[in-house]
């Protein structure tokens, strides 16, 4: 255990320290005031186009910042030989990966934090600021997004040799899960009869971060009716009471499946030095 809170303050240390997590800020700062700046004009509560270019917004950038930043962790480890060094030491594959992903998980969080505090402070400045209930979701919408990519980010991290190689993957990750997802299911459902659409269509979105988050937020924000009649069922138990709950257990599952798959080929690539 404390071999794990000695490594989480060390990443904590160097994530301060990474200029991506800066410029990450620095644009999300931009775009959302220029959306503050809108919402000012026409004030809207719940789901409205200003709050669905803000979810846009998040699912673009945070994914893509914490693919970056995890898995660049992992391999610079790598090929830094850092990790020799820590292998030397009575630290094991868990330990290493949970001390890592704490880390990282506090960088992300507080810099996002931040970017969320400036932009309700100023929200609150110009008078176009969302209200409680949207600022909170669209905050636990990027926890969620952080907690689970971070998990996808470490894999990608376990499995590059160097650091472009996990630039390559992770980009191709991020576009597939972000911008090309609704291609790829309306391409291939529709090569599939009729009744294994549904089952598949909630096999697929459970297995994509990113959508799953979106559909949970957009729904919790009175938007869902715009997801058609496929995610009816969706609308109907998140809407429960129970809804959070469940989505909560999902997510964590998801995050601890991700975190044991890293050890996993973590301690195979060690064991064959």
């Amino acid at each position: 255990m404390s071999n794990m809170i000695q490594l989480a303050k060390r990443e904590i240390r160097l994530g301060f320290r990474n200029p991506w997590a800066y410029s990450f800020l620095i644009l999300f700062g931009a775009f959302s005031l220029c959306l503050l700046a809108i919402n000012a004009q026409n004030y809207l509560q719940g789901y409205s186009g200003v709050t669905a270019s803000m979810l846009s917004l998040i699912l673009y950038l945070l994914p893509l910042m914490t693919l970056f930043i995890g898995s660049f962790s992992l391999t610079s480890e790598k090929e830094d030989g850092s990790w020799h060094l820590l292998s030397t030491y009575p630290l094991g594959t868990f330990a290493f990966v949970a001390g890592k992903y704490a880390g990282l998980l506090v960088v992300l969080l507080t810099v996002t934090s931040f970017g969320y505090g400036l932009m309700g402070a100023l929200g609150g400045v110009i008078g176009g600021g969302f209200d409680f209930k949207t600022y909170g979701l669209f905050l636990i919408f990027s926890i969620l997004l952080i907690l689970m990519f971070l998990g996808a980010a470490l894999f990608i991290g376990s499995l590059s040799k160097n650091r472009w190689q996990a630039l390559t993957i992770s980009v191709s990750v991020w576009f597939f899960a972000v911008i090309g997802w609704q291609s790829f299911l309306l391409s291939f459902l529709n090569l599939l009869p009729y009744t294994w659409t549904k089952p598949l269509l909630v096999t697929f979105t459970f297995l994509n971060p990113a959508e799953l988050v979106r559909i949970f937020v957009v729904v919790r924000l009175g938007g869902g009716s715009i997801l058609g009649p496929e995610y009816y069922r969706w609308v109907d138990w998140i809407q429960k009471p129970s809804g959070g709950l469940i989505f909560g257990a999902v997510c964590l599952i998801w995050t601890v499946c991700s975190v044991l798959s890293v050890c996993w080929f973590w301690e195979r690539g060690r064991r064959r030095g």
